[in-house]
């Protein structure tokens, strides 16, 4: 058995019926339990991106966020929605939107928790995430350990590392016949210069970055959709059919079944938004604020912004230009649709810019994360030993097939995901009750029965 169908028949299991229902069937309940939150609080949470920062903390809750969304916007918005689309046909789509929806409140839950049980390193900072309310709040430090473990799994092996790094020289080589050798340097030298900073430096890039390229690249994807808004109501008509029917083979479609569209999309839109996977509260732990309740729905948006959004924005380019079927694959079908919607050169450039950036600031993410999770195993004295570890899998991530890279990927985020959603399971009243104490206070005149 060759080392690919190896990661085939692990990601099979990892990702099969129990982690699916145990990521989704977590989202549905706290959705339940919280009434709709992702609905009814979603403009408060957006309003709460504005307030001034004030608090315990190293981050501003904005800062926080875009720390967090600096490692979720990345080649899953691009490279991810297409091998989604590719491997499960459109109907992929519709189940990234679920996971995204359901993703939300898990989102809120974990984030919420991470600034509930942190707690204060022996360097001064803020220390949160998975690892310390399964720790401090289920008692569990063995299994907090293995989460830790896993995290460091996903940095280097994972989103952190090698998908982004391939994504970029992919993208340069073709747009602009950059040698991947040259990638490889150049960009192990940036992250060094901003990851060596620490979190502030990173937060301040993110801060920068995020916003920018989130906002530009969702209006190139708006610019194509406008040419071809016929197409939009047929192509929205698709995604719901092929979700609950199968396809046919088309082109360089190979076909797919419902069930390889629902596990490639769920898989797919975690990869990209991470919600449950455990990352983002690592980041949230550390805003400055004195309410869990306010960093659970801010880092909440982080969801809605990445899949509703950016993923949606990608899918239907994909999807009204026909590429999807196509014999191209990753960034070139993305580029091939952008080409198709504009001009070849447009197509090439804002691919090109777009996934750089993504792939660059999702590795400046992750770095932050791994490091938060091998100081919770390791203590202070190993920190240079992780730094110099992640900076030699960057310089390496560019020459690793792009099939083995998104195995990988999928199987460590898998893992990491199971330990933080049963510590969400576990803790669920305390999620509860928190929430209910919140609004009980900010709604004063309201029973705690009509505002949750």
């Amino acid at each position: 058995m060759s080392f690919q169908a190896f990661l085939a028949s692990i990601n099979g299991i990892v990702w099969g019926p129990i982690t699916l229902c145990l990521l989704v069937g977590t989202g549905v309940y706290l959705t339940v339990r919280l009434k709709l939150i992702q609905v009814f609080r979603l403009p408060m949470a957006l309003g709460l991106l504005f307030k001034p920062a004030k608090g315990h903390g190293d981050l501003s809750s904005f800062a926080a966020l875009c720390t967090a969304l600096s490692a979720t916007i990345g080649t899953g918005n691009i490279v991810g929605v297409a091998t989604a689309i590719k491997m499960g046909g459109p109907g992929a789509l519709f189940w990234m939107w679920l996971a995204a929806f359901f993703g939300m409140a898990t989102k809120y839950a974990e984030c919420m928790l991470a600034v509930k049980y942190r707690t204060t390193d022996a360097r001064g900072q803020i220390a949160g995430g998975p690892m310390y309310y399964i720790e401090r709040g289920l008692g569990l430090p063995w299994m907090a350990k293995l989460f830790a473990m896993f995290g460091v799994g996903v940095a280097f092996f994972g989103i952190g590392t090698f998908a982004q790094v391939n994504a970029i020289s992919d993208a340069l080589t073709i747009a602009f016949e950059v040698p991947t050798w040259l990638t490889a340097t150049v960009l192990t030298l940036l992250v060094a210069a901003v990851t060596l900073g620490g979190v502030k430096r990173i937060s301040n890039v993110a801060q920068k970055l995020v916003p920018a390229m989130s906002v530009g690249y969702v209006l190139a994807c708006v610019w194509i959709l406008i040419g071809f808004s016929e197409e939009i109501l047929p192509a929205l008509g698709l995604v719901i059919e092929s979700a609950f029917t199968p396809l046919s083979a088309a082109g360089g479609f190979l076909g797919a079944t419902v069930a390889q569209a629902i596990q490639i999309g769920i898989a797919r839109g975690v990869f990209s938004n991470e919600s449950g996977l455990g990352s983002a509260p690592i980041a949230a732990a550390a805003a400055k604020t004195n309410e869990p309740v306010e960093q659970g729905l801010v880092s909440m948006t982080g969801t809605f912004f990445d899949t509703i959004i950016i993923c949606t924005m990608t899918g239907l380019v994909l999807i009204i230009t026909g590429v999807w079927s196509g014999e191209t694959a990753g960034a070139a079908m993305t580029s091939a649709a952008f080409a198709l919607g504009g001009s070849a050169i447009v197509g090439q450039y804002v691919v090109t810019v777009a996934l750089v950036c993504f792939a660059f600031t999702t590795i400046l993410g992750w770095h932050y994360y791994g490091e938060r999770c091998w100081y919770y195993l390791v203590g202070e004295r190993g920190l240079r030993g992780y730094q110099v570890m992640f900076l030699v899998l960057i310089a390496g991530g560019a020459f690793i097939k792009l099939d083995v890279i998104w195995l990988l990927a999928d199987t460590v985020n898998g893992l990491m995901a199971i330990p933080n959603l049963i510590a969400i399971v576990g803790l669920r009243h305390i999620i509860i009750a928190e929430t209910q104490s919140y609004f009980g206070r900010i709604l004063p005149n309201r029973t705690l029965d009509t505002v949750y």
